[in-house]
């Protein structure tokens, strides 16, 4: 049987010697302290990545969506439709309910590539763009306003929007999966009035 002695002296690394619990209790700290130490390693890396916007994916971002604005104002929406992902999700103040799927964009938009716009030198502004990322997800909001003339009047605002579209990577590329387009501050009409 081990004496008092024996039991408490179970370990000794070269003129270290310390006793069970308390060598218990130091490699329980380090244990500790090298998790900690990698969590928040780890966790500063995963934030860094994925939430804090890259000037490039900003710039690649806001590139995909003015590409896409700039045959929209011509009355093409392909370019909104080349990006919309196959359950792409869609709101806008024309429509009484939320737009589900491609197929669904794709009728809602048929009747605009045949309309002849009676907007004369179409163009745009877009105001303040931002880009989030979190992962394969990408955030882009910004506020528009769309300029043209209308027959042989003086260039004039047509309509201010706010824009949220979300966009997700899908085999490399990036895809809008939810758009939301809003009239900023737009004249509400009370009841009776």
């Amino acid at each position: 049987m081990l004496g008092q002695k024996e039991t408490h002296t179970i370990c000794s690394i070269k003129y270290f010697q310390c006793t069970a619990p308390a060598a218990v209790r130091i490699l329980l700290l380090l244990a500790t302290i090298a998790a900690a130490a990698w969590t928040v390693g780890t966790a500063t890396t995963i934030a860094q990545q994925e939430v804090a916007p890259t000037k490039g994916l900003t710039e690649e971002i806001i590139a995909i969506e003015r590409s896409a604005l700039d045959r929209w104002i011509t009355g093409d929406p392909d370019g909104y439709l080349n990006l919309y992902a196959p359950e792409i999700t869609y709101f806008d103040p024309m429509r009484d309910a939320r737009v589900d799927g491609l197929k669904a964009m794709r009728a809602q938009f048929e009747p605009i590539k045949k309309a002849k716009s009676p907007v004369k030198d179409p163009r745009y502004e877009m105001i303040n763009p931002k880009v989030e990322r979190h992962g394969d997800v990408a955030l882009l909001t910004f506020n528009l306003i769309s300029y043209g003339r209308m027959g042989d009047q003086p260039e004039a605002v047509l309509t201010r929007w706010n824009s949220t579209e979300i966009y997700a990577r899908i085999g490399g590329t990036w895809k809008i999966i939810h758009s939301h387009w809003s009239f900023t501050k737009p004249e509400l009409k009370l009841p009776g009035s």
